[in-house]
């Protein structure tokens, strides 16, 4: 039925009534809960009314209807009087879930039997939360410690308690926080900043990060500031092997060290959604990988467990980073001495070869090589690979599509097929990799791909991402099978 232009408006502006009653709750169900809301993987936790909206518009993706509003509304109200413990509650399948199996029953007496586990258990999370230090305040350490503060809740979980710097100036503390407050790519930090001269803090939504100044992680006392058993993050990529990232553990109350950049040696190099599982407690230096292999590693594995990789080619349309120059200059590297603002560079990548590390039936598989552009942030990975079963641009693509919607993956791969999109669309991404399917060329058993990724906060993400599976952060989840069980029936339509 076609809606007047004041119907269209009058049931808009009850829809925003209606998603900015959900805010209050969802801090709530957060803050005093511990429970994270999604839509379909779609975090709700500190959303604006226009997030709400558009997440609900999302649902259609999936279930091939829009969520409404006025479902989800009373279905958050009565999780909040069910007082739950602990978990990550994805309304959309939960309400699906009433619709189709409910039997009569009221919403609050399904979800009661439906939520069972944690019902009534508020304040029984008895996960213990576990310090944070961020060894080093560049690109990737800033935005963890937006994402960590914004992750920060009611306190349980990961906890930033200090950054560890090198000292730049009289006005360093100011100048950091001024940076953490202000990114040219990223955007304004969302909430309050104070600082603290005379005790080195900086205060960011309530959480106080202690401002150590040092250049030598072997001698730092931590416990002098309340910090122990902390997981440093080294962010300065000084050091990539056990020898030299082990300086961290002599410093006291240091339990765990992880590397965002590529390991070198036997340090074990995670790719989270491929390998996490490989973490073990008595891992005491893990590195997160490198953006690009981060980016590039979960498509590949869905395209080898489909169709199977004989070989291929990874070429990276890659933004300038901090290690060039601005102008022509002196460099230890090859060719990037040369103005990054001006040129094209092209570099080595070790990322083809990584991507073995975290998914060893690729190892020899691959090459890459990596062009270093004139952007900022978001770059853009072309996978050229030769497959050992053929397929066409629309299986692929459709198979592709629901890997990020329904799959074990689909917090690392995203899909787009829009034809106007360009890399500044993909900025603040938090997957790992877009693929781009009015791109795919598929000739029988040649098939290339065109993968965005975010190189700064997508990369970020999975970072935290591997923090909470080495800190054994895990929330029980709800629907528990239903996400799998959808997935594998899809997928197995699509094989």
């Amino acid at each position: 039925m076609l809606q007047t232009k004041d119907s269209c408006l009058d049931t808009w502006m009850g829809q925003e009534a209606l998603a900015e009653a959900m805010i209050p709750v969802i801090g709530r169900l957060y803050r005093e809960n511990n429970v994270v809301t999604t839509i379909h993987g779609r975090t709700l936790v500190n959303k604006s009314t226009m997030d709400i909206l558009k997440a609900h518009r999302f649902a259609r993706r999936i279930s091939k209807d829009e969520l409404r509003p006025e479902e989800t509304a009373p279905l958050l109200e009565t999780l909040l009087r069910l007082e739950p413990g602990s978990a990550a509650i994805d309304i959309a399948l939960l309400s699906q879930k009433f619709k189709a199996e409910g039997d009569g029953a009221t919403l609050e007496e399904f979800l009661r039997a439906e939520l069972a586990e944690v019902v009534g258990k508020r304040g029984g999370d008895d996960r213990s939360s576990t310090d944070v230090v961020l060894y080093g305040f560049g690109r990737i350490g800033r935005l963890l410690a937006r994402l960590l503060i914004e992750k920060a809740g009611g306190g349980q979980g990961l906890r930033l308690r200090a950054v560890v710097v090198r000292r730049g100036s009289d006005n360093d503390l100011t100048k950091r926080a001024s940076l953490l407050r202000r990114d040219s790519v990223h955007g304004p930090f969302r909430g309050t900043i104070r600082v603290d001269e005379d005790a080195n803090t900086i205060t960011a939504n309530g959480v106080q990060i202690q401002v150590i100044y040092s250049d030598n992680p072997a001698t730092i006392d931590y416990t002098a500031y309340g910090i122990h058993n902390a997981l440093v993050v080294d962010n300065t990529g000084r050091w990539r092997d056990a020898e030299g990232l082990s300086q961290h553990l002599q410093s006291k109350g240091v339990a765990r060290v992880l590397l965002t950049a590529p390991g070198k040696g036997p340090v074990k190099n995670i790719v989270h959604g491929i390998n996490h599982g490989s973490i073990e407690e008595t891992d005491r230096i893990v590195s997160a990988a490198s953006c690009t292999t981060n980016a590039i590693t979960p498509v590949l594995k869905a395209i080898n467990d489909k169709f199977g990789v004989i070989h291929g080619h990874v070429e990276t349309v890659h933004s300038f980073t901090n290690d060039q120059n601005l102008i022509d200059n002196f460099h230890n590297g090859d060719r990037r001495g040369r103005s990054a603002a001006l040129n094209m560079v092209i570099t080595e990548t070790g990322a083809a070869t990584a991507v073995a590390k975290a998914l060893p039936e690729l190892q020899g598989k691959l090459t890459g090589s990596s062009i270093r552009v004139p952007t900022p942030d978001v770059s853009l990975a072309i996978l050229n690979l030769s497959l050992e079963n053929g397929t066409t641009k629309d299986a692929v693509n459709n198979f592709l599509r629901e890997m990020s919607l329904r799959s074990d993956l689909r917090r690392q791969i995203d899909y787009v097929d829009s034809p106007e999109v360009v890399s500044t669309d993909f900025v603040g991404s938090r997957r790992t990799g877009v693929v781009d399917g009015l791109a795919t060329i598929a000739n029988g058993k040649n098939l290339v791909l065109y993968v965005w990724y975010d190189n700064e906060f997508g990369y970020s993400c999975q970072v935290v991402r591997v923090m909470e599976e080495m800190a054994g952060m895990k929330r029980p989840s709800f629907p528990a099978t239903d996400v799998v069980e959808e997935a594998m029936s899809v997928l197995a339509a699509l094989a």
